[in-house]
């Protein structure tokens, strides 16, 4: 294989694909404050909102701060990873990018088949737990959703419609354009950062010790089954190395960007997860919204109202930066032809790929409003590390096979810290629960399928 240079792919954030030359491009708007603030609305969200309490009530009890620990330096190897290539090679197409370099087309797919599991079911899930942060806000001033429309057919309703309506509404924000996408981001941003900050503040002048006495219930293997599980709370930082195409001089902002977001973002779940086990007994936060309701058992009414009103600008935002990486994603893979290259047209005007928008508006909306949450979150795991294994692997095969190219960024400690990036998210991808496992492969065969049948011969090499 040619080596590929880096000049190839940033000149247009299209690579080698003569056939793009005339089609209009994504606009260079985004800076490293955007792109910081883009990961951290996409990081922030979930994990700290949701999947916190649900951890440690049910994996690790107040360890799971050193889950979140555990799951932080495996993506920061990971995180470092993202920064070499994405400054090296650019594009839209995050790991699957990386990967068609480094390891061939058909590689390249099975890990672009695992992004579009990875942010299309992140987002429909966030949806769905964002649903309910909405109910909650409405009942606050007087409103009743009905239940109906709560709940899809096999929990006793209809459709979950506040679900449905979150995904339209960011799909015409994506459509407006990423600058506006940016702006709306970085306002949604600052406001859950005030938000949590005001649950340090609260939390920290009720602080009990005596609910660590009991710091590990479920010793070193909750630990571990912990961070496998709150992985999901890390997976957004990747979707930074998306926007590169639309960045403004991306060899220095993308790694800015990757490194600064997982940073703040680690801090900040480290802080939240050891004040959430000060303040309530673990074994009671397994619920949907455990910070509102431990300030709520420590007397703050006012301030669990806030912090629910947090919940939705976080949700929010993790499920933008989530529907973006899924739509730049399909667009890289539509140019190299392994998808329809009809849907890969950048409409003139928003500069905006808004039948890719659209086709997955529609994907998205229905599995939020219809499918549950469980059966939505239990495979993207999985599929976010296999990427991330791709990318770290991805820096050693690089060094290796393409040893002069132009890299504005390396990774400190090359080849060991990548190394270490394989060998943590192959420990986590063990940590996951079998079910996990069955439905990614099944996923994987029906990727596979379609690529042998329609994307193999139609794909674009290398060259």
């Amino acid at each position: 294989m040619k080596d590929l240079q880096p000049e190839q792919i940033f000149d247009d954030g299209r690579g080698i694909n003569p056939d793009n030359a005339q089609q209009p491009s994504l606009k260079r708007v985004l800076t490293a404050f955007d792109l910081v603030l883009l990961g951290v609305g996409a990081i922030i969200g979930a994990g700290i909102f949701v999947l916190t309490g649900i951890a440690a009530a049910t994996k690790a009890g107040p360890a799971i701060m050193l889950s979140y620990v555990v799951a932080g330096i495996a993506c920061g190897f990971t995180a470092l990873s993202y920064a070499e290539l994405a400054a090296a090679l650019g594009g839209c197409g995050s790991a699957y990018g990386y990967a068609r370099v480094g390891f061939g087309i058909t590689v390249a797919w099975i890990i672009g088949w695992a992004l579009l599991l990875e942010y299309g079911i992140s987002s429909a899930a966030v949806a769905v737990g964002l649903s309910g942060y909405v109910n909650n806000l409405m009942q606050s001033i007087g409103v009743h959703i009905p239940t109906a429309l709560l709940n899809g057919p096999t929990q006793g309703g209809f459709m979950d419609l506040p679900a449905f309506i979150v995904i339209s509404l960011i799909a015409m924000v994506l459509i407006i354009g990423v600058k506006t996408s940016a702006r709306l981001n970085k306002v949604v941003v600052i406001t859950k950062l005030i938000v949590i900050g005001i649950f340090i503040y609260l939390a920290a002048q009720h602080i009990n010790t005596n609910y660590w006495k009991n710091f590990a219930p479920f010793g070193w293997q909750g630990v571990m089954n912990g961070a496998a599980f709150i992985f999901f709370a890390y997976i957004g930082f990747d979707a930074v190395s998306t926007a590169a195409e639309e960045t403004i001089n991306p060899q220095r902002n993308m790694p800015i960007g990757i490194i600064g977001s997982l940073i703040i973002c680690t801090v900040l779940y480290i802080v939240v997860s050891a004040l959430l086990t000060l303040i309530a007994p673990y074994n009671t936060l397994d619920v949907s919204s455990p910070i509102a309701d431990a300030l709520l058992g420590i007397g703050y009414r006012i301030g669990a109202s806030i912090v629910s009103v947090g919940a939705i600008a976080g949700l929010t935002t993790v499920i933008l930066a989530m529907y973006y990486g899924l739509t730049r994603v399909i667009l890289a893979m539509s140019r190299d032809r392994l998808l329809p290259r009809q849907i890969a047209k950048v409409n003139h005007r928003t500069h905006t790929p808004i039948r890719i928008i659209l086709a997955t508006w529609l994907i998205i909306g229905l599995c939020s409003a219809f499918v549950p949450l469980d059966d939505l979150v239990s495979i993207v795991n999985i599929g976010t590390l296999a990427a991330f294994t791709i990318v770290c692997a991805g820096v050693l095969v690089l060094r290796y096979t393409q040893p002069d190219m132009p890299r504005p960024f390396k990774v400190p400690g090359a080849p060991v810290v990548p190394f270490l990036g394989v060998l943590s998210c192959l420990y986590l991808i063990y940590h996951l629960e079998p079910e996990t496992w069955l439905r990614f492969f099944i996923w994987l065969v029906i990727g596979l399928i379609f690529y042998f049948s329609y994307g193999f011969k139609r794909a674009r090499k290398p060259h």
